[in-house]
């Protein structure tokens, strides 16, 4: 007798099904109990604009929305976002939502490699949608949890300020 317990072996490989709204759309998969909502958006939804980058939480090229708010989708687990909306990057660019700001992105040269990209976006749609006109310090403090390798985050920054005057000044969002 080895001590070690069979039965533990059934679990390793059981799944549960999650049920979520993707971007609109009633979706469900099937997931290991350790599986996180990162991986289930790339893996078995193939959204993979989400990415997977520091797999702590501290890079946030891995947010999503979830009922409405930023979350880190590496940070959590499939089974946990269970009956949530999620919107991706993907969700969030064919519904218009972020159409001026991923212009203006591109305008300045604010998105380079792109690995960062979606992440800085959800990040900057949150911003807007809680503070119309946020300070250049404010823009920053919010973005404080997106790692960005390329761009020195100043034309980041200049993008998101730019949009959120423009939408300002046409009285409201996009």
């Amino acid at each position: 007798m080895s001590g070690f317990d069979d039965s533990l072996l059934n679990e390793v490989d059981e799944t549960v099904r999650v049920r979520l709204i993707v971007n609109g759309r009633k979706v469900a998969c099937e997931v290991a109990p350790r599986d996180t909502l990162v991986d289930c958006l790339r893996d078995k939804l193939e959204l993979t604009g989400t990415h997977a980058g520091c797999e702590m939480g501290a890079c946030g090229a891995c947010l999503v929305q979830l009922d409405g708010r930023a979350v880190h989708s590496c940070l959590m687990f499939a089974v946990q976002a269970d009956g949530g909306r999620i919107d991706t990057i993907e969700g969030l660019s064919e519904s218009g939502l972020l159409a001026d700001l991923q212009a203006e992105f591109h305008r300045r040269n604010a998105l380079q490699c792109g690995f960062c990209t979606p992440g800085m976006l959800i990040n900057a749609n949150e911003l807007l949608s809680q503070t119309a006109q946020p300070s250049r310090d404010e823009i920053r403090d919010a973005l404080s949890g997106n790692y960005c390798r390329c761009t020195g985050y100043e034309a980041i920054v200049d993008a998101i300020d730019a949009v959120a005057k423009a939408r300002s000044a046409r009285g409201g969002a996009a």
